[in-house]
């Protein structure tokens, strides 16, 4: 007995010096032997060499790359781990992140992921080449007009919110709201209507919550039991739970499931179980939408077959995966940006006069939603865009790459073979070598030729081969969405209100809340209700109303010749759902394409005319400016 009694401390005894030895003593004795040349760097705390715990930390402080920006001032190189270097020059990038650099994927991309790996986890090349080949046709440039009207139909519905607390203008002199008059948060509705877009680019799919006005939705368990949940309360624990814990890649799924002892990580974990249960059942909706033959230009399609229709046989488990990239990444940054640039142009009036100036020169005082093909090309919108994205990139977090095996130059030190790099977007963006007063928000930076020469230094969508894929839609959800809201509206913060960030992999914004009135521009309009097509149109859509929309735009044909029209057929669904305004500029997009040819931007980024798409032999009659004209093809 005394021998088993004495037995149990000295197995504990043996445990403890263990822990010591491997966790404490190992570290040091590895740091001081110095196999790999890495002690010329310098550190970014005293323990940086020995262990990756202090950078963990200081992640939990929410601030990492604000903090290694101010490092990098004085120190180019600085070691945040015992194998993982952080750049803090703009010259870094080509090395680190361009084409034909020899760099992988970091390992941590796969210790995170789920059982299949979608595009933005996956390491092998090979495999990346794959799948881009698959999603390429997914978010294509051309399929901007198929986008642009579910964006626009977001769009109005976010306005009919924003519309009903409409305040009126505030009192002369009075540069801040009363507080009981605030009654919207920006950055809850605007990520609603991300979320509302991306679904329905991705999965013509309405998840419905700028109609409801919350975010609770229908997920589906493994045993295929639903229940209710918080879409963005699932959404964002996720990110922020690894980027807290995976200080150690040897040993992140046991300090996984340890840290759900911990209330505040068992939480992130129920959150991230939620936001799988989310993805699978608007997955399992789709494909069961698709095997009933319905087919839509979406990326549910192009992910299931090719465009000549021959099935691309991706297990299922990859298709949901990339499903939930598309579904996660598609909404949050968008709703990271649309958010930080108005807050900007809010905190710099002189920048939004001038925006709204340029908004106002090409938009008609009755668009309430602003096409595209208006506001794309507009210097100052597009300068605003960038420079709210260059000043807080959604994704502040270095993202990790691993050096070739015989090793690397970068910025001209020598690096070992299986080390990790990286230089975080936030610090490369404020180098003031390249982007002078980087702190400040000037959008001025951007135009003209010199403001061409910084996009080799703006990697918010990060560069090469693994840029962002979806870096097109952004844009245009951020274009159309900021033209609109700045032709349409005024906003004013409260007194002393700064926008509050969580810095995870991306961004967690606080609340944004303000108060709205229209533009002085905009109040001009004749403000009276819509017409009764127009009611009738939004409230009980059916086939016959398209044709009340074609004779607006000045097109009269029968129903059964609209819907061989090409598009309109695969369209019909989302436009069914639509608001009248959305549908009218829909079907302005599908009558150009039939019977008058268009423009379309090529790959290589030029725009050619395209012959019309229906060439059989229909008679169709046009009134246009009070004069008859016929149409045969």
């Amino acid at each position: 007995m005394a021998s088993s009694l004495l037995g149990v401390p000295s197995y504990a005894a043996a445990l403890v010096i263990f822990a010591l030895t491997y966790f404490l003593v190992y570290p040091v004795v590895v740091y001081f032997k110095d196999s790999k040349g890495l002690r010329k760097f310098p550190n970014m705390s005293s323990f940086s060499g020995m262990s990756n715990v202090p950078f963990m930390i200081l992640a939990h402080g929410g601030a990492r790359s604000d903090y290694l920006a101010k490092l990098h001032k004085e120190r180019p190189v600085l070691r945040t781990g015992p194998n993982t270097l952080s750049f803090g020059s703009v010259l870094a990038i080509k090395d680190i992140y361009g084409h034909g650099s020899p760099c992988l994927k970091d390992e941590s991309y796969l210790i995170t992921a789920g059982s299949h790996h979608h595009l933005a986890d996956v390491i092998d090349r090979a495999d990346h080449a794959r799948k881009r080949r698959v999603l390429s046709a997914a978010y294509a440039i051309k399929n901007l007009q198929e986008w642009e009207f579910k964006v626009a139909d977001k769009v109005e519905r976010l306005f009919k919110k924003f519309d009903s607390c409409c305040t009126d203008p505030l009192p002369k002199g009075q540069l801040y709201p009363d507080p009981k008059d605030v009654n919207i948060d920006y950055r809850q509705w605007t990520n609603y209507f991300t979320l509302d877009a991306i679904t329905d680019i991705g999965l013509s799919e309405s998840l419905g919550l700028l109609d409801r006005g919350h975010d609770v939705v229908t997920a589906t368990r493994s045993d295929g039991m639903t229940f209710q949940t918080n879409i963005r309360g699932a959404l964002y624990p996720t990110a922020r739970k690894q980027s807290l814990l995976i200080w150690s890649y040897q040993y992140y799924k046991l300090l996984d499931k340890m840290s759900n002892i911990i209330p505040f990580y068992r939480r992130m974990s129920r959150s991230a179980v939620h936001w799988e249960a989310i993805v699978a059942h608007c997955s399992s909706r789709r494909m069961e939408r698709y095997k009933a033959g319905e087919k839509h230009d979406d990326f549910f399609q192009s992910l299931m077959e090719s465009k000549k229709g021959e099935p691309n046989n991706l297990e299922w488990g990859e298709v949901v995966a990339e499903i939930n990239i598309m579904m996660n990444a598609g909404s949050v940054t968008t709703a990271i940006a649309v958010t930080n640039v108005l807050y900007e142009l809010l905190k710099h009036p002189r920048v939004l006069s001038r925006l709204r100036e340029e908004i106002d020169t090409v938009l008609d005082h009755d668009e309430v939603i602003a096409p595209y093909s208006k506001v794309k090309n507009l210097p100052y919108l597009r300068a605003c865009l960038d420079e709210s994205l260059r000043l807080q990139p959604p994704t502040p977090h270095g993202l990790p790459r691993k050096t070739p095996p015989e090793g690397l130059r970068i910025m001209g030190e020598y690096v070992p073979g299986n080390t990790t790099v990286s230089i975080s977007a936030l610090v490369a963006h404020r180098d003031e070598s390249v982007f002078p007063e980087a702190c400040k928000f000037i959008p001025e930076r951007w135009l003209g030729e010199k403001g061409k020469s910084l996009q080799s230094s703006f990697i918010t969508f990060s560069t090469g081969a693994r840029g962002c894929i979806g870096r097109n839609i952004t844009y245009l959800e951020q274009a159309v969405l900021i033209a609109s809201i700045v032709h349409r509206y005024e906003f004013a913060l409260p007194k002393g209100f700064t926008l509050q960030r969580l810095e995870t992999m991306n961004h967690i914004l606080g609340e944004m809340p303000f108060i709205s009135h229209y533009t002085s521009y905009y109040n001009t309009l004749n403000m009276s209700e819509p017409s009764v097509e127009q009611q009738w149109f939004s409230n009980r859509p059916n086939s016959g109303h398209v044709e009340i929309v074609f004779r607006h735009l000045g097109y009269e044909c029968p129903t059964d010749v609209l819907f061989r029209l090409p598009q309109l057929d695969q369209s019909w669904t989302s436009l069914r759902g639509a608001h009248y305004g959305t549908a009218l500029r829909a079907c302005q997009i599908i009558a150009n394409n039939a019977f008058d040819g268009y423009l379309a931007t090529e790959r290589d980024g030029k725009e050619r005319f395209r012959p019309p798409a229906y060439q059989n032999s229909i008679l169709v009659f046009c009134v246009s400016d009070s004069k008859s004209k016929t149409h045969t093809r």
